[in-house]
């Protein structure tokens, strides 16, 4: 195991592409002491902390069609565009099946981060055992007026990227020297403001601190890319990104194009191992 902390971003469907590095890391025996992931980033952790090869990129693509997976009807029926039965019950525990035991074998630490929709923060939750800890994976993936608020202990949570999309600054923060982070949009992007902000506004009025959150994410996000790259550039840190602008939204739906993403983070992963090898130290590994 590495003595290091590893990043994975969100972005919904874009995730595929951190699956394909996430699997290149598992041919490769590659894991990490901590682990944080934000939305789609916490769901594919999983998988890779079990050590399951291609079961993220699985779940992602093999029940497309599926109106329980990802559909209107799913958001008119339940309230969440992805059905959180499927996701977190029905997929796990009798489609693909996920492997606790291994998950709970590995000696990794796993953070997710969600966000307090009345504080409109973040939080950093460690996950123990994944039956049990499951709601707070689903808590970081649950997209603004595209899910049900999660309800935990009395709070109410929605996706950890509204608060903290890449949180690089708590995995120095707990002190890791070391930090490999994942990003799913390629080095020219850079977020603009949220053209949904008046819908926004009228759906969480009761939450002004969220709302505040929501209009000022991309600012937050922009200066965390420029901090990343700061970082990048003292070689304070190793980032593995698209080559070239993503065209996948987050609800993506076709399946050539998903693969062929994930094609990609395991290229890309693949292509920088050596590179990533002598940044952490370990080149005879």
């Amino acid at each position: 195991m590495i003595k290091a902390g590893l990043v994975v971003e969100g972005g919904g469907m874009r995730g595929v592409y951190s699956s394909g590095v996430l699997d290149f890391f598992i041919e490769k025996d590659l894991f990490f002491e901590n682990n944080y992931g934000v939305s789609a980033g916490a769901c594919h952790l999983c998988s890779y902390l079990a050590k399951q090869y291609k079961r993220a990129f699985r779940v992602n693509v093999d029940y497309l069609n599926d109106k329980r997976y990802c559909s209107v009807h799913s958001l008119l029926k339940t309230g969440n565009l992805f059905g959180a039965e499927m996701l977190y019950d029905i997929i796990p525990n009798e489609l693909d099946l996920f492997d606790y035991d291994t998950y709970n074998k590995n000696e990794s630490n796993f953070y997710v981060v969600i966000t307090d929709i009345n504080t409109g923060k973040p939080e950093y939750v460690k996950i123990g055992d994944l039956k049990k800890d499951i709601i707070y994976v689903r808590a970081s993936s649950s997209l603004p007026l595209l899910a049900q608020n999660v309800k935990i202990n009395d709070k109410e949570y929605l996706d950890g990227g509204i608060s903290d999309s890449i949180p690089i600054k708590k995995s120095i923060a707990d002190g890791n020297k070391k930090n490999v982070v994942i990003l799913t949009r390629d080095s020219t992007y850079r977020k603009g403001k949220n053209s949904l902000m008046p819908i926004i506004k009228l759906k969480y009025k009761k939450y002004p601190n969220f709302v505040k959150s929501m209009a000022d994410r991309y600012i937050v996000y922009n200066e965390i890319l420029d901090f990343i790259k700061e970082l990048e550039n003292n070689g304070d840190v190793f980032v593995i990104r698209p080559k070239k602008p993503v065209n996948i939204g987050r609800t993506e739906k076709n399946r050539e194009k998903l693969e062929a993403l994930y094609n990609d983070g395991y290229n890309d992963a693949k292509d920088c191992y050596e590179e990533l090898l002598k940044y952490l130290g370990k080149e005879n590994l």
